[in-house]
């Protein structure tokens, strides 16, 4: 009989990781790292990435010509409840960086725009400028420790599909259901049942829960009998690993 999968591929996290992260900076030999406004993994397994208009980062890489310059990208997603450590996974995504004419940058942006409506790409062309990064390598790390993917199964990846709801049902569970968060708290060592628990992340297999306790902070997965493929499900798979069935559902968003 196979064995289940009780989590995402680590491609898959790394591509969950960059649809949440908020935070990045593009780090280029020879200048102060440098902050995004806006930051776009693509299918074809390149980022694109919006840096102020007449920074040095542009100025660097307009004038490395068509090669590009090595660089990497550092993303940060940060958990969306005001936990004692807010950083849920780094991820370090290095290649080349290219300058991206400027004929096609609002072109370029109005296909971005198509997947991520992201407001940041209005200032494209006015206070900032788009610049690509091909990447070669992409390391994530989390509590869990770090590991590499390799480009190809980056590209072949798709970000959770509840990756656009997970903040939401993070923070609902988080203040309306303490009932749900008890009885999954359950299923922690005994070595952690004493510390404040909360909901750091969920996807289709399963729940990770943070325990602040008094020698720190100590994340626990518990996975799922069988992956959701929709927010019924999904629901149902939390009340059903919380042993309660019958319990009040998470709302629907």
């Amino acid at each position: 009989m196979p064995i289940p999968t009780v989590a995402p591929t680590t491609a898959e996290r790394v591509r969950s990781a960059c649809a949440h992260a908020e935070q990045a900076v593009l780090a280029l030999p020879g200048i102060d790292p440098t902050p995004t406004s806006l930051h776009h993994l693509r299918q074809c397994g390149d980022v694109v990435i919006a840096v102020p208009a007449c920074s040095p980062a542009e100025v660097l890489t307009g004038n490395s010509g068509p090669g590009g310059t090595a660089a990497v990208l550092e993303l940060t997603d940060h958990a969306p409840l005001p936990l004692r450590e807010p950083v849920r996974a780094l991820v370090w995504l290095r290649g080349t960086v290219r300058a991206v004419p400027a004929q096609a940058q609002r072109l370029l942006a109005g296909e971005i725009a198509k997947d991520n409506p992201d407001p940041a790409l209005l200032d494209v062309g006015h206070s900032s400028t788009l610049l690509r990064l091909v990447i070669n390598s992409a390391v994530m790390a989390d509590s869990t420790g770090a590991e590499s993917v390799c480009v190809e199964e980056l590209r072949l990846a798709e970000p959770d599909p509840f990756c656009a709801l997970e903040s939401a049902w993070l923070q609902h569970m988080d203040a309306d259901h303490a009932d749900v968060i008890a009885q999954l708290g359950r299923h922690l060592p005994p070595r952690l049942q004493t510390g404040a628990v909360h909901p750091l992340a969920i996807d289709r297999y399963g729940v990770t829960l943070r325990v602040e306790g008094h020698d720190g902070d100590h994340d626990f997965r518990l996975p799922f009998s069988a992956p959701a493929d929709d927010v019924e499900s999904l629901s149902r798979a939390v009340r059903t690993l919380a042993g309660c069935p019958f319990l009040n559902g998470l709302r629907r968003i």
